[in-house]
């Protein structure tokens, strides 16, 4: 289910450990008009997503007081935040054109094609303790992934006004930044235990598995590989750039300071 907590199963990753799954339909036509004006038409569901992610903030500091005592998340808590979680990824999914279909205004949305899937797990409370610093390295992976993708994504924007689709390499380098942005997430909120991986797709299934949705399991072609790499290598010439240019402007501020002291 989007939003529900499941027993576990058979789709644990290659190392026994069951990380959120994003599902998505394969990549289909899409109207035209509405890749256009997309980002446009969905400006009300930012600013829901803003607001919602601003109560998840101060519900997530709750949880994790909550959570260092008692070892999980109270059942309010872990559904609210898992709420928020699945609308943001359905939001999430229809900005980066990986599907068509306008998201609810709705927690529950089990018609919608974009579906994450969260199981109820306990927590190493030494873990949550550490959260803050545990999640650096994948907080900057998944930045990285996300500048470098918003830096071509006029791009796909274009693609996919000519095409009315887009194509698998395109397809599969977005829902994986989206995924992993996805389980980042969740794992921030303690909704898992699990560290997020998969920005690079998923391992070969076994023989005869049968695949949930285009994204689960996740496998990336060479093309989608080399697009994550181009992603994260724009992302990280972008933070250099812009960290040059402002320790530049603040070189130029201090000499600017010194010279009217000496006046």
């Amino acid at each position: 289910m989007a939003t529900g907590w499941e027993p576990r199963s058979s789709v644990d990753d290659e190392e026994g450990e069951w990380r959120p799954p994003l599902d998505v339909p394969p990549p289909g036509r899409q109207r035209r008009w509405t890749v256009l004006l997309r980002w446009l038409l969905l400006v009300p569901q930012f600013v829901v997503v803003f607001l919602l992610s601003l109560a998840a903030f101060f519900v997530t500091i709750a949880g994790w007081f909550s959570a260092l005592v008692l070892g999980r998340l109270p059942d309010p808590i872990a559904s609210f935040l898992g709420s928020v979680l699945a609308y943001q990824t359905r939001v999430s999914a229809a900005a980066t054109l990986l599907v068509d279909r306008y998201p609810p205004f709705a927690f529950d949305a089990p018609d919608y094609p974009v579906r994450i899937e969260l199981r109820r797990t306990p927590l190493n409370r030494l873990a949550v303790f550490f959260r803050l610093i545990l999640m650096i390295p994948a907080a900057i992976v998944s930045s990285l992934a996300q500048s470098g993708w918003f830096a071509i994504s006029w791009v796909f924007w274009l693609i996919g006004i000519v095409l009315g689709r887009l194509p698998e390499p395109v397809f599969g380098a977005t829902a994986a930044v989206v995924r992993y942005r996805m389980r980042l997430s969740a794992y921030v909120m303690m909704l898992t235990p699990v560290y997020p991986k998969g920005i690079l797709g998923d391992a070969p299934a076994p023989a005869g598995a049968q695949p949930h949705s285009a994204t689960r399991p996740l496998h990336l072609g060479t093309g989608a590989q080399v697009l994550v790499w181009l992603f994260l290598l724009l992302g990280l010439a972008g933070h250099l750039t812009s960290g040059t240019v402002q320790s530049d402007m603040d070189d130029d501020r201090s000499d600017a300071a010194a010279v009217s002291a000496a006046r």
